[in-house]
């Protein structure tokens, strides 16, 4: 056990908000990189897809290497990765390097596994469930941590500016780290091989085909070709994890209820909640000429995601008790109808920026009562050896879900363009806001039925043991 428990909580919520910050920052900055580097929507919109991906195919491997003796170099390792990605990504050196970093970046998923299982395993009992749970929240909060500061250093420094911040933050944190992560587990590490490879190209397939799916055609043969290829490597890889003495990822675990109900139910969340946040940006920033939008800055256009972060660290001070005094699944059914309301609001009512201020608050003190109790209920279904592993393969749920609700909602929006037009149709955006909707109406029927089907020795809270 760490012999500073507050410094070490202190440092892992830091990673865990800052690589949160660091992979989602292009969302802000889309309209502009669009702009800054004469790109298509469909291009500029990598700037959020390609982190993802990049982060879906490392953290498995991250997760499984964290839960042994690889856990501190791991972690380090991750940072200076991160890190890296910034600079580049800093440099004027034309998009195609921007991407090269962005991916980097992507690096940064894999900390929220590392972070999760370092506090189960290294932080005293009464510590570990809070500090789990914050990590949880900050998933979401990151998302919109520091956007007016990024937008005013893009507005008056150029795109690069932004990345050069969180370059400095990233080096911090490593510092940060590196002073205070304790030893790791002695426990051995087996990484299946076979299996990263076939799961990094089933999703590097998969997320492809999302993102390209609009200049491809969702129909044409390089698309249906890609996606049947990418759910074959899925399943065999699906095959081999239920075969192998040490998989990447024990998906037998799945067979335990509450880590089965956290990883659907994040998954539809995941989808139905991202969009909003790159679609309140670009509607803000569309200049009223196009028949609506404000013409917004980039700064003011970071200002309306700061409400859902605020929300989402608002949801963890209520999201555990209300957890303890019913169940998690209760509390991830009822912050779906916040999460269907926002939607609902954006799609009907998105003409001055305080209804759009009340659908980010509502989305995020949605998602952050959902994340807060997601990784408690895979702890308690999991051995701690399988800690980093299992909230690897709940991260990477999440990141898919981003990465595929990212894509219906570029998708829907680029065919909403009028022949022509650079904008997208007023009407795409509630189309888009339909969709989304449809997804949490899905989510919110899931997380009902897990909590019906919850049985009363479920009802009492699973002590996470301290080592």
């Amino acid at each position: 056990m760490t012999s500073s428990p507050r410094a070490l909580r202190a440092v892992l919520v830091f990673l865990a908000v800052e690589s949160t910050a660091v992979a989602s920052l292009g969302t802000p900055l889309l309209p502009t990189i669009q702009q800054a580097d004469h790109v298509s929507l469909a291009a500029s919109q990598w700037a959020l897809t390609i982190s993802l991906l990049a982060g879906a195919v490392l953290t498995p491997v991250l997760g499984r290497l964290g839960d042994g003796r690889a856990r501190r170099p791991v972690t380090l390792g991750a940072v200076a990765v991160m890190l890296v990605g910034c600079v580049l990504s800093a440099l004027p050196a034309g998009f195609t390097v921007f991407l090269i970093g962005r991916a980097l970046q992507g690096a940064g998923f894999g900390l929220v596994p590392l972070a999760t299982a370092i506090a189960r395993d290294d932080l005293p009992a009464d510590q570990a469930r809070p500090a789990i749970a914050l990590i949880g929240v900050t998933t979401a909060a990151g998302i919109g941590i520091g956007y007016p500061l990024v937008g005013l250093l893009a507005q008056y420094l150029g795109v690069g500016a932004p990345f050069w911040l969180v370059a400095v933050l990233s080096a911090v944190a490593l510092v940060a780290a590196a002073a205070v992560l304790p030893p790791s587990p002695r426990r051995p590490v087996h990484v299946d091989l076979a299996g990263a490879v076939l799961l990094a190209l089933g999703i590097a397939g998969l997320l492809l085909v999302l993102a390209q799916g609009p200049a491809w055609g969702w129909l044409s043969p390089v698309s249906v070709a890609t996606g049947a290829a990418s759910l074959a490597l899925l399943a065999a890889w699906a095959a081999v994890q239920l075969r192998a003495r040490h998989p990447l990822v024990d998906l037998r675990l799945l067979r335990r209820r509450p880590v089965l109900a956290a990883n659907v139910t994040a998954f539809l969340v995941a989808i139905g909640f991202y969009p909003l946040g790159p679609l309140v940006v670009r509607y803000v920033q569309t200049p009223p000429g196009a028949g609506y939008g404000f013409g917004a800055p980039v700064v003011v256009a970071g200002l309306m995601l700061t409400p859902f972060s605020l929300a989402s660290f608002a949801a963890a001070r209520v999201a555990r008790p209300l957890a303890r005094r019913g169940s998690a699944e209760l509390v991830v059914a009822g912050s779906c109808v916040l999460l269907i309301a926002s939607m609902v609001l954006f799609g009907l009512a998105r003409s001055s920026y305080w209804q759009l201020g009340l659908a980010m608050a509502l989305d995020g003190f949605g998602v952050g009562c959902v994340y807060a109790v997601n990784p408690l209920q895979i702890t308690s279904g999991v051995p701690a050896d399988e800690t980093g592993s299992a909230i690897s393969f709940y991260q990477l749920a999440r990141t898919v879900a981003y990465a595929i609700g990212s894509a219906l909602s570029a998708t829907v929006l680029a065919l909403s363009i009028p022949p022509g037009h650079a904008y997208p149709a007023y009407a795409g955006y509630g189309v888009a806001a339909a969709v989304c909707t449809a997804v949490l109406i899905v989510a919110l029927l899931a997380s009902g039925l897990f909590a019906v089907q919850r049985g009363p020795a479920a009802q009492q809270p699973q002590h996470i043991p301290a080592s």
